[in-house]
């Protein structure tokens, strides 16, 4: 992952969230990885994804509530009003995350119990184009 990668899925991010202090820092453990924080706080990482022959990107984090706390723990974690949670149809396990009228991506249980869940947000090579 080059540096105008980096500044393209930071500027991406901060848009997606409405994050404009969230940072994208080289990850020190893999040259196709990235670290994605907020404030001093490490909330996820960004791994390449080259399998198809088109690069794309695979956002991660973990979010440590459960089920009835999550779009409150989003929304003030980003501090954005905006964020909200939708039920998927026939899925139980997951739910979208949602800014506005725009999909972010999944959010699963980690367990069947739903104590913790992960975001998994897929960035697309032409969701980067125009920043």
């Amino acid at each position: 992952m080059d540096k105008s990668e980096i500044l393209k899925l930071q500027a991406h991010l901060r848009r997606s969230f409405g994050a404009p202090t969230l940072k994208v820092l080289p990850s020190s453990k893999a040259a196709d990885a990235a670290d994605v924080q907020f404030g001093e706080r490490r909330i996820g990482s960004i791994v390449v994804d080259d399998e198809d022959g088109d690069r794309s990107f695979s956002f991660e984090m973990k979010i440590p509530v459960e089920r009835p706390v999550l779009q409150d723990y989003l929304r003030r974690l980003f501090e954005n009003d905006q964020l909200t949670i939708a039920s998927r149809l026939k899925k139980t396990d997951s739910v979208e995350l949602n800014h506005g009228p725009d999909f972010l991506g999944v959010i699963s249980a980690d367990d069947p119990k739903g104590k913790t869940y992960t975001l998994q947000m897929a960035i697309l090579d032409f969701d980067l184009e125009d920043l």
